[in-house]
């Protein structure tokens, strides 16, 4: 189907960083690919990730000394960007938590009626204004407000009474995901966690200390743990302090970090919160499975227990420690849920997802 004709801005904080931000940058192809004139809006300078469409990099006009003007500027240029456009639609992926500034934007930068208002993230207060009763009111005239998981979404209803919320999941391209594994195929015994390297939300802690415990370290089984932030050198230092720097390895962050997906036993997820994690869905992609915690949101709508993974209680060390020992010591097991692995996100397709967005979009 030809959508030339639909003008679509796709706004986001960058296209580089965490899972939020690639789903950005695949939602821009997904819809460019259907045949939407897509343009991407991008907050941050940050364009690490492929993407599709043209590209207006607000961030690219910051300066060191940024000011109240520098930001009153930028949003002359978007709200300049927006009317010589005259878009379709908006989506707006941004997280949207300063109550001053949205309802600026949203009455008199975006026509409401136009956008599609994208919820990330289980901590839904991210993507809502702080003062509650301005959030519950300032997004009443969008037609959608899209929650990429269904526990989001009921959040979302139950804190501010929005009856406009649908779930549209994060979709996988397996075809580039592939591609882009085989170029960086690695060898080695090892388990997995990737993703931002923050401790209060990611916990790391507890990945490294239900590791410590199991059986792993003295089977020569490494844990890689790949990316960037504030926590590397407090975590570094849990690792030394428990002597286990030869067996607990971190590398920075990589664009394409799947060679090592899916070359890993397993990867692990400890967060505190998700949305609807990446590091999930594209593990089970490649056929790794998949150790995560049931955190709110998106992990027990993904794992089926001890069919694609193991989905196990948060913030228990012991737990995480037996699920590690159980998948090492249980090769029926574990090659169960390997071979189920792939099909279990069949239903994440890009065409699957892509039909739901043409849903909405068409109307």
């Amino acid at each position: 189907m030809n959508h030339s004709k639909t003008k679509i801005a796709i706004i986001t904080t960058s296209l580089g960083g965490g899972g939020a931000e690639r789903s950005s940058a695949l939602l821009s192809i997904l819809l460019s690919d259907l045949g939407y004139d897509i343009h991407v809006v991008t907050v941050l300078d940050d364009i690490t990730y492929d993407y599709k469409g043209k590209l207006l990099n607000l961030g690219s006009l910051k300066n060191n000394n940024d000011t109240l003007f520098g930001r009153f500027n930028r949003l002359i240029v978007f709200n300049k960007f927006l009317k010589e456009n005259n878009f379709d639609w908006i989506i707006d992926n941004r997280i949207r938590s300063s109550t001053w500034s949205e309802l600026v934007i949203s009455r008199f930068v975006f026509n409401p009626n136009r956008v599609i208002y994208v919820v990330r993230n289980f901590n839904v207060g991210l993507y809502f204004p702080k003062i509650k009763f301005i959030a519950k009111r300032i997004y009443k005239e969008s037609p959608y407000i899209i929650a990429v998981c269904d526990d989001t979404k009921y959040e979302i209803q139950k804190e501010y009474g929005y009856k406009n919320v649908l779930r549209i999941y994060n979709p996988i391209d397996k075809l580039a995901l592939l591609n882009a594994a085989n170029d960086e195929t690695k060898e080695g015994n090892f388990i997995l966690s990737y993703g931002r390297i923050d401790d209060e939300v990611k916990n790391y802690s507890l990945l490294i200390e239900g590791y410590s415990k199991s059986i792993l370290p003295k089977n020569n089984i490494a844990l890689y743990i790949i990316g960037d932030g504030k926590d590397v050198e407090k975590l570094k230092h849990k690792v030394k302090q428990l002597a286990l720097e030869d067996k607990i390895i971190f590398k920075p962050k990589l664009v394409n970090p799947f060679g090592y997906v899916k070359s890993a036993l397993f990867t692990v997820l400890t967060s505190r919160h998700e949305g609807f994690p990446r590091v999930i869905i594209e593990s089970l992609a490649l056929g790794t499975p998949v150790i995560s915690v049931d955190c709110t949101s998106g992990p027990r709508e993904i794992i089926n227990n001890k069919q694609n993974g193991l989905l196990i209680e948060n913030y228990n060390p012991n737990e995480l420690t037996k699920a590690m020992n159980l998948f090492i010591e249980d090769s029926v097991l574990y090659s169960y849920c390997k071979n189920n692995a792939s099909k279990s996100v069949a239903h994440l397709s890009l065409q699957s997802i892509s039909n739901e967005w043409q849903k909405i979009l068409s109307k």
